[in-house]
Parts: C-alpha cells; structure tokens; sequence
C-alpha cells in the first residue's frame, strides 16, 4: 500500500510539472533573446541589458538579465516569479530589489520595477506575431515625459 501511494505521489508530481512545461512552452516570451542595438532607442546613461533569457523554474519562470552599466561594466541579475502583477525578489540588481510582470495579452507583458517599495521604472514588453522580435518600452515611473524612455529591441536566438 505504501509503494503505491508513493508511486501515485510521484506520478502526480511528474504531471503537474509536465503541464506547467507545456503551458510555458507556448509562451512566446520564452527563450533566449539578444539586443539589436541598431535598433533601439536608449536615453544617454543608462543601462543595456545585452542577453535575456526567459526559462521556467518549476511552475514559475526564471528571468535572467546579462549587460552593461552606464559606465560600460558587466551587470548580472535574476527574477524568479509568476506572471501575475505579484512583486517578486531581484537579485543582482543595485538599482532594484522587486519586479512583478502582468499578463496583459498573448504576446504582452506589464513590467514594474521597484526599488525600497517604490516604484522606478515601468514598462511594457511586446513580442512580435512571428515569436522573432520582442520590443521592450521602459520609462522612468511618474516622470510625465521629463524622465527618461527607452525603446529595446530584441532578436530570439
């Protein structure tokens, strides 16, 4: 009796995992994606986030964030969490302690970074029909067009 109740358990498990798989599978955010800075649009000083790779942890998913600073030096930082508007922890990030993303649409995200409970940044990330080009719009929150915007355009790799 115990083995089986242990093998259902780990059955259930198995499947609640594949299913969260399948579900992000179909996410179009997910995935590996490099800055075309050709394209894009940056206000002067800030940072470039060069490679973002989105990845699922569990039923969560794993974002993490390789580029450069305003002054050009390596930056590394990772958000674990749900796509539910809900703050989750950054780590690696001395500009920002908590990010949460929103589920707008199929193919667009509501981004907000905050930093000691206050809001810094806002924006929104687009991925293009054909899953190849994600569009992300940041701006400096509350700023009423005197703060900073920035337009960044990815390719999936």
């Amino acid at each position: 009796m115990a083995l089986m109740k242990t093998q259902m358990t780990g059955l259930t498990l198995a499947l609640c995992y594949l299913g969260a798989a399948v579900c992000f599978a179909d996410d179009p955010q997910m995935g590996t994606w490099k800055l075309n800075e050709v394209k894009s649009k940056f206000a002067p000083g800030v940072p470039k986030n060069h490679t973002v790779v989105y990845e699922t942890a569990g039923d969560n998913v794993k974002i993490t964030v390789d580029g450069t600073d305003k002054d050009g030096k390596s930056t590394h930082n990772e958000w674990t969490g749900k796509f539910d508007g809900k703050d989750y922890p950054v780590t690696g990030d001395p500009t920002s302690d908590m990010r949460s993303y929103q589920k707008v649409g199929d193919r667009v995200l509501k981004m907000t970074i905050k930093k000691d409970g206050k809001v810094t940044i806002t924006g929104r990330i687009i991925v293009s029909a054909d899953g190849k080009t994600r569009i992300v719009t940041t701006g400096e929150a509350g700023a009423k067009g005197k703060g900073f915007r920035n337009r960044s355009v990815y390719d999936k790799q």
